[in-house]
């Protein structure tokens, strides 16, 4: 417990109650002023890490953009080979038809026949 300095006696009660109002607005001051500080150092606090938060989230955003270009990149590479592969691969099979016109067309019966048996219920 605090105890207060003796009060001059010959003070009136209205000056004893102006200097208490005096040291409670002080103290209130005090009070205000601290609150404000903390509530500064926490708002400095929460932006900081919303701002690390905001970076991480775009560095992640920017790292799944660049592997996603980087998948589609691999995908039309992969579409190019496939594509030239199937360009071969007809090259081949027209060689083949001028090449050989009855077997060709010996073998295409064949197959036609083997799918109509293949898809009969």
């Amino acid at each position: 417990m605090v105890s207060n300095p003796p009060e001059n006696p010959k003070k009136s009660t209205s000056d004893r109650i102006d200097e208490r109002a005096e040291k409670f607005k002080e103290a209130t001051s005090r009070a205000v002023d601290q609150a404000h500080d903390t509530l500064d150092r926490t708002a400095d606090k929460v932006e900081d890490g919303m701002h690390r938060g905001t970076d991480k989230v775009a560095e992640a955003a920017e790292h799944a953009a660049e592997r996603a270009a980087r998948a589609a990149e691999r995908g039309r590479e992969s579409l190019d080979d496939v594509m030239a592969h199937a360009g071969d691969w007809v090259d081949k099979m027209s060689d083949y038809v001028r090449e050989k016109p009855t077997q060709s067309v010996v073998m295409a019966v064949a197959a036609g026949w083997l799918i109509g048996r293949l898809m009969r219920p």
